[in-house]
């Protein structure tokens, strides 16, 4: 009997101090999850600007509904025309006006395909203007790192150095969206990345850039922050 006293009352105290325990870290496990919760509750707010590479199945749009998805709010704008230089936009003056709102977080420029000496120049040049303009108004920039179209595939290598080229220039956030589509096409042999066109995205490859372009983004956001 005496032994059978003991046992139970071993056996309550270890239920009550498991009982604490259990409280304690349930406590703590749901402040953890409120805290990030609050942190993602944060708005950021992107810019696009760029030509049909972007527009094409509202790439933007798609990444503020993958961010959703993670627990974070993203609101985009685009400035997309057809066959657009970054230089065409910044000479029609739009963007900079953009821009000086100080309502966006990032700026994300992207041209197309830009394989050869001039195009890699105005990456360089003109991300140089946009660069300085968004560090004025508290923004980052990014390259949207493209590709070349099917026909011109031979030209992919050059696509993805003058990006990286012009990244590393300015000091630049880099979404190596093109770097990725050729090693997926290298290693699995499809091609179904582009659309009819065998240029412009398919949905397939649009949601691929989206979850490239919004994984490099958050990460420099979250250092920031």
């Amino acid at each position: 009997m005496y032994l059978f006293k003991n046992l139970k009352s071993i056996f309550s105290n270890m239920v009550h101090t498991v009982s604490k325990y259990f409280i304690l870290i349930t406590f703590v496990l749901s402040f953890v999850f409120h805290a990030e919760g609050q942190i993602n509750k944060e708005t950021y707010n992107l810019l696009f600007i760029g030509n049909s590479l972007t527009s094409t199945n509202n790439l933007p749009l798609i990444i503020k509904t993958k961010a959703k998805y993670s627990g974070y709010n993203i609101e985009t704008e685009m400035i997309t025309l057809p066959n657009y230089a970054i230089s065409d936009h910044w000479k029609k003056g739009e963007v900079q006006n953009l821009i000086r709102s100080k309502k966006y977080d990032v700026v994300i420029i992207q041209q197309g395909p830009s394989s050869q000496s001039k195009g890699r120049q105005i990456l360089i040049d003109y991300g140089k203007k946009y660069n300085a303009i968004c560090k004025e108004n508290k923004a980052l920039l990014a390259y949207f790192m493209v590709w070349p179209s099917l026909q011109n595939y031979d030209t992919f290598d050059d696509v993805i150095k003058n990006y990286e080229i012009a990244a590393v220039e300015n000091d630049a956030i880099l979404c190596p969206v093109g770097k990725h589509w050729k090693h997926y096409f290298e290693s699995s042999k499809k091609f179904d990345y582009y659309g009819v066109d065998n240029f412009h995205p398919s949905k397939k490859g649009s949601e691929v850039a989206a979850k490239i372009i919004l994984n490099n983004v958050l990460k420099h956001l979250r250092q920031e922050g």
